[in-house]
């Protein structure tokens, strides 16, 4: 049984879809929900599905590698990032050597790095004028955005479109590819 933990920081729609997706299965599982934030939507789904929640601080994730060992004990054997808003420290990155996984709701390299999650991606892809938007799944590295690409979706992004109808664009291909790429990856 290969087991995975999903780090998430916000409302937690992708973590309980990947979840959803899993569920029942025999050969996979999600075990492990971990937050750094107390308030995060994502505990209630976690504790809703019964899945253990880890609730960590900024200096427990960069400053000891109480996070690396936990992830071990647990047999954990790949981690989803999901809305995750922290730089994945190195430590975590040489545990899990293409083993982290991460979704970045716009088409990579553009609208990358730190400070572009949720809203501000969404507002820069109406900002500049984009065509299309849409996904990328990325293998996670020690910066932001910037490891291998593994999959892109994309969906059309209209004159008329806000930065609100991108979102809704674009959650729609997050809960249909996400879960789907995960499997095929721990498949491998």
């Amino acid at each position: 049984m290969k087991r995975i933990a999903i780090f998430a920081s916000g409302s937690g729609s992708n973590a309980e879809k990947i979840c959803d997706y899993f569920s029942g299965r025999t050969d996979v599982e999600v075990t492990l929900i971990l937050t750094n934030n107390p308030e995060a939507g994502v505990i209630k789904r976690a504790r809703r599905l019964h899945i253990p929640v880890v609730i960590f601080d900024r200096k427990t994730f960069y400053d000891t590698e109480r996070i690396l060992q936990l992830l071990k004990n647990d047999g954990i054997d790949f981690i989803v990032l999901a809305g995750f808003m922290m730089l994945i420290p190195q430590y975590l990155v040489n545990g899990y050597t293409n083993k982290i996984v991460n979704i970045h709701p716009a088409l990579l390299p553009k609208h990358g790095g730190k400070g572009m999650y949720g809203h501000f991606v969404h507002e820069a892809v109406v900002a500049a004028k984009d065509t299309e938007s849409g996904i990328t799944i990325h293998f996670v590295n020690e910066r932001y955005d910037e490891g291998n690409i593994i999959f892109q979706a994309t969906c059309e992004v209209l004159p008329s479109d806000s930065p609100e109808d991108v979102a809704s664009k674009v959650q729609v291909l997050e809960h249909v590819h996400f879960p789907r790429v995960i499997d095929e990856m721990i498949s491998k």
